[in-house]
């Protein structure tokens, strides 16, 4: 019995003991005068249960019919057993067996199916959006068992603009440097490069070691490679404080992680090759028509697509050039032609480049420079004998003047008179 019905038994039973008019009662019940009339002919008929909802325990007149309502809890437990009510829905929906979520969910409730588990919430300072699409990406790594033990575990880098909610999302063996340079150029080709990035502080964003002292000097702080990639393109890098700071692509990988892997089992997809293939053709133009969100504004202030964007996202080395033209990295030896002798390369810095698809390029001061491997370590050429100088003199012959007696005759000649002199010392004591 609800609250309201509680009232209006209470107000009835003064107008039965005439403590109030039924007209008095009407008001109090908030109602008209004809419906308190029904209402108290109904209580001196049935007395308290004539004020209960006569529709309460009656079959509605929407409800499912009892076998359709059968074949979707049979065909949500046969297929989708572990789905979300909500998931679960679409799918079965997509089956030709149409239900709301809302509707599963409770059947799924009433047969012990469906727990909702909610946890004490704690309190954090919303942020508002951005204004404009691509004024801020959001990018992280899911580590997870996408493939269900199918196959070895892998890590999804998504990356989730915060304006607008969109999503590109890409598999990886692991999350590294590579991984983020693939999933930024993903981005980069499709929509341009962002205004700035969010991410964690995982060391693939941020440099635990110290400055050096050039560093100091030039008041830098010392950078990761994505760092300096972002920096070389103009690309803001944000570091997050706390998972729930970027919690857009947050709470995009636990939606992610439920609807994805059910996906990838139905589509029977075991490798890294085929999910990317599915994610970019079907899963990502899905989700993305379902979950995106208008921008408050409608300007794209993404930059303009570069070029040199294979140059720029790859790792760079610094080395000192020798002073026979050559320079080592990775225990492999390169050697500088002679084109290059105007530019006084011994003893400068060269920046060795390695792309991603395994080429390398030698850079001074932004030009690239032609270079040979060397097959092994060059061999050093075999020093000159010393001569010896005015500095650096040899031992004195015997007959040298200096060794005669009494000039410079060497060691054994004041070893012997040190001898005498202690002898004669013991004499006189």
């Amino acid at each position: 019995m609800s609250g309201k019905e509680r009232r209006r038994i209470s107000v009835m039973a003064a107008v039965k003991k005439e403590e109030l008019s039924l007209a008095e009662g009407a008001k109090v019940m908030e109602v008209s005068y004809r419906q308190a009339k029904r209402m108290w002919k109904r209580y001196q008929a049935s007395g308290d249960a004539g004020l209960v909802h006569r529709a309460r325990g009656r079959a509605g007149s929407r409800q499912t019919e009892a076998e359709q309502r059968r074949k979707i809890l049979a065909r949500q437990q046969e297929r989708y057993a572990d789905f979300g009510p909500t998931l679960a829905a679409e799918y079965l929906t997509q089956d030709g067996l149409p239900v709301d979520h809302e509707t599963l969910r409770r059947w799924l409730v009433r047969e012990g199916r469906w727990k909702v588990a909610r946890g004490r919430p704690k309190h954090r300072q919303w942020r508002e959006r951005k204004a404009c699409f691509g004024q801020m990406v959001q990018l992280d790594g899911s580590h997870h068992d996408w493939f269900e033990g199918r196959r070895e575990k892998a890590v999804l880098m998504v990356m989730v603009d915060d304006a607008t909610n969109r999503t590109i999302a890409r598999f990886s063996e692991e999350e590294t440097t590579r991984a983020s340079y693939d999933i930024l150029e993903e981005w980069h080709d499709d929509h341009g490069l962002p205004l700035s990035l969010y991410v964690d502080r995982d060391s693939i964003y941020r440099c635990e070691r110290l400055a050096t002292a050039a560093e100091q000097i030039a008041g830098k702080e010392p950078q990761t490679q994505f760092g300096r990639a972002m920096a070389a393109l103009k690309v803001e890098l944000i570091l997050a404080n706390s998972p729930q700071a970027k919690g857009r692509v947050e709470r995009r990988h636990g939606l992610l992680q439920d609807r994805l892997v059910k996906a990838l089992r139905l589509a029977r997809i075991n490798d890294l090759k085929e999910g990317n293939t599915f994610l970019k053709a079907d899963f990502l133009p899905q989700l993305n028509r379902s979950f995106t969100v208008p921008a408050a504004s409608a300007a794209d202030v993404h930059q303009s697509r570069t070029s040199k964007l294979d140059e720029v996202l790859s790792w760079e080395h610094e080395r000192v050039v020798r002073k026979d033209w050559t320079l080592v990295w990775e225990s492999r030896w390169f050697q500088i032609p002679r084109e290059h002798e105007k530019l006084s390369l011994p003893g400068r810095k060269v920046i060795v480049r390695q792309l991603r698809g395994g080429d390398l390029q030698l850079v001074h001061e932004g030009r690239k420079l032609t270079w040979t491997e060397l097959p092994h370590r060059p061999q050093r050429a075999p020093e000159a004998p010393r001569r010896v100088g005015r500095t650096q003199r040899g031992k004195p012959v015997p007959e040298h003047p200096w060794r005669r007696p009494g000039v410079a005759a060497g060691k054994p000649f004041w070893e012997q008179a040190k001898a005498q002199g202690q002898a004669r010392r013991s004499r006189a004591n």
